[in-house]
């Protein structure tokens, strides 16, 4: 086999790889076929652990907490956000040395997503050849990584001044970039309360869709189920669908083109735990 034959080869793989998925469930079928590398049955956690945050940026009214559950496999870290006190306390404990196989089987859907994240985070690292465009972070205050990242999301909307966008997963610095563009949003979150603004914040996206001309949403919506409403809703209807992605980083741009239109991909560890510069991974979205 001649060099050139050898580049092509590669190429097609990579190609075939990095190919949209229809759904999360048929990205799973994928992974559990070999279809992204390495048999799943041979790849094994080495390390679990839980992050928990509580934050209030300086100038701000409220705040917010986080906790999120981390797998490493390799070199690689898959997470999934979690509703603070919901994670059990022998989930961690449950996946050090199990395969990533037995874990897309878990009964715990974090479980499931961030074993799956880690797994693609492995055979599919963001870089170029993957599709990742990396947007770097300047190091500052916790408000300012915040507002820095809230702008490499926002970019890749694309959505004209006066449209109106479904916002799932209330991320203050966000709303605020919406603002700036004179989008119009519904705020969702399961917390319920009231934005910076003083605006309702709503518990039942899907009840708001038909509302909306355009969607961005955290990857948490990977974690409670909420998901795949909302690519469907998206893909049938030609919406725009941008995740912002701490959980499932390295899921959900496999999704694009069936539903999501662009990723803000952010793999442990997130801008929130370092005031040093760091950096996102863009994939799709407006003007790529």
């Amino acid at each position: 086999m001649n060099a050139a034959t050898t580049d092509a080869t590669a190429t097609a793989a990579t190609t075939a790889a990095t190919a949209a998925a229809s759904s999360y469930a048929e990205l799973v079928e994928r992974v559990l076929g070999g279809g992204f590398g390495p048999d799943p049955r041979t790849e094994r956690i080495s390390v679990a652990f839980t992050t928990r945050q509580c934050v209030r940026h300086d100038g701000r009214r409220g705040g917010y907490r986080n906790e999120v559950l981390s797998l490493r496999l390799a070199e690689a870290v898959g997470s999934c956000a979690v509703e603070p006190g919901e994670l059990p306390d022998d989930a961690v404990e449950d996946c050090v040395g199990a395969d990533v196989a037995r874990l897309l089987e878990h009964e715990l859907t974090p479980v499931r997503v961030a074993a799956l994240d880690a797994y693609l985070s492995h055979a599919l690292p963001h870089r170029p050849a993957n599709g990742a465009r990396a947007f770097p972070l300047p190091a500052g205050t916790s408000l300012e990584k915040s507002r820095a990242r809230a702008g490499a999301v926002v970019e890749l909307l694309d959505a004209a001044p006066g449209s109106t966008v479904l916002v799932v997963g209330v991320v203050n610095s966000l709303l605020e970039a919406l603002r700036a563009r004179g989008l119009a949003y519904i705020p969702c979150d399961l917390k319920g309360g009231s934005t910076e603004w003083g605006e309702p914040v709503r518990t039942d996206a899907l009840a708001h869709l038909d509302r909306c001309d355009a969607l961005l949403a955290s990857g948490m919506t990977l974690g409670n189920g909420s998901f795949e409403p909302l690519r469907e809703h998206a893909l049938r209807l030609g919406k725009p669908l941008v995740m912002f992605a701490q959980t499932g980083s390295a899921v959900l741009p496999r999704l694009i083109g069936a539903g999501v239109s662009a990723v803000c991909a952010e793999p442990y560890p997130f801008f929130w735990l370092d005031g040093g510069p760091g950096a996102v991974h863009r994939y799709g979205g407006a003007g790529s």
